[in-house]
């Protein structure tokens, strides 16, 4: 696994981190869509729709602590930059003193080079084409088909 940002034994003494917390994360899109489906008429008739709804979603970001199962998630309408930020602040905030490395999938928003990344936290990348290997990529399929038929 590939580590972005490095960090020295004298600046971890600065960070003052009470624990070293691993974490797993992933994003995903929420959304609601037309429904398709087939409808028997004459031929060369086309079949009349009495809903189109209109494509609306949100983008799910999340984190999973696999030691303790603790979580963090946070609704976003975008997946840029900007919202991972915003994000990572969030997070960040919410457990100051401790010291976060967060695995990560190899997406290019993970990677931007102008992307601010908080003190306390460090990005562990998984292996390309490996999404096996990160338990939240799970945890989040499951819900989706959860929310799907719904159950939540």
């Amino acid at each position: 696994m590939k580590i972005l940002k490095k960090i020295t034994i004298k600046e971890k003494q600065n960070l003052r981190a009470e624990k070293i917390r691993y974490w797993c994360e992933d994003e995903t899109r929420i959304g609601r869509k037309t429904i398709t489906g087939k409808l028997l008429t004459r031929m060369g008739i086309k079949p009349i729709g009495k809903h189109q709804w209109l494509f609306k979603y949100l983008w799910l970001y999340g984190l999973i602590e696999p030691q303790t199962g603790e979580s963090f998630f946070y609704e976003f309408s975008h997946l840029d930059t900007v919202c991972m930020e915003k994000y990572l602040e969030l997070f960040a905030q919410k457990y100051p003193n401790d010291l976060h490395i967060i695995q990560l999938d190899n997406g290019p928003l993970h990677q931007s080079l102008n992307m601010s990344i908080p003190e306390n936290i460090i990005f562990l990348f998984q292996p390309p084409y490996s999404p096996e290997l990160n338990p939240i990529a799970h945890t989040m399929v499951r819900d989706k088909k959860k929310i799907k038929m719904g159950n939540i």
